[in-house]
């Protein structure tokens, strides 16, 4: 994979770099700060390409969330460019606002949870893949937010609900079957029911369980 680096940390980012190199993937820019990442990407994309971006939240020069705001406006420049949130902090309102912007090629990882590098590598892969992948932790705490009283899912039914719950927390469909005491038959029927009331259409690739946990996660 071509992979961008953008930590403020002289150590993180040259840490990764040297990582990320010796499993034979190129890293075209280390960077320091939000702009620099966002000029990265946007030049590397010109030049032949980048498959993801490994950015850091806080960063210069106000250290709050100049990480989110630069993977906004990369996924809306190139939303064919992966990000991976790179952070010490799982904090709700980032990953809302990256999920508001882009239901595929995303990611938020939190720094000591990543203790094999194996995981670590596979998950830039996924997100560079164009799939979507959340640290256990901050998936638990975008489950446990309150959510906005006027939105699609109140046109979900109490047992459909639960189904996009257990949904959201990785479980297959004879997982929530077990859990909620139901056949796998009327799980499939529940969780065919709420893909349609969350306008959700059959695709060639049919991403709809993804884009349906991610309704969940960021309303």
């Amino acid at each position: 994979m071509k992979i961008i680096v953008a930590d403020d940390s002289t150590i993180v980012r040259e840490g990764l770099v040297a990582l990320l190199g010796s499993r034979g993937h190129e890293v075209v820019a280390g960077v320091s700060n939000g702009d620099e990442a966002v000029e990265a990407a946007q030049a590397a994309t010109s030049a032949g390409g980048v498959d993801i971006v490994i950015m850091d939240i806080r960063m210069p020069p106000t250290h709050t969330d100049e990480g989110v705001r630069a993977a906004v406006r990369i996924k809306r420049q190139n939303p064919q460019v992966g990000v991976m949130l790179f952070s010490q902090y799982a904090e709700v309102r980032w990953a809302r606002t990256l999920l508001d912007v882009a239901t595929s090629g995303v990611g938020y990882l939190l720094k000591d949870r990543v203790a094999d590098v194996g995981s670590f590598i596979q998950s830039l892969h996924q997100v560079g893949t164009g799939h979507v992948v959340l640290d256990p932790e901050v998936a638990a705490a975008l489950i446990r937010a309150p959510r906005s009283s006027s939105n699609t899912l109140d046109l979900l039914t109490a047992r459909e609900t639960d189904v996009l719950r257990l949904m959201a927390e990785g479980r297959s469909n004879a997982a929530i079957a077990q859990s909620l005491f139901l056949s796998n038959g009327s799980v499939e029927k529940y969780v065919t029911a709420l893909f349609a009331k969350l306008g959700l259409q059959m695709t060639p690739h049919d991403h709809r369980r993804v884009l349906a946990v991610l309704q969940y996660l960021s309303s």
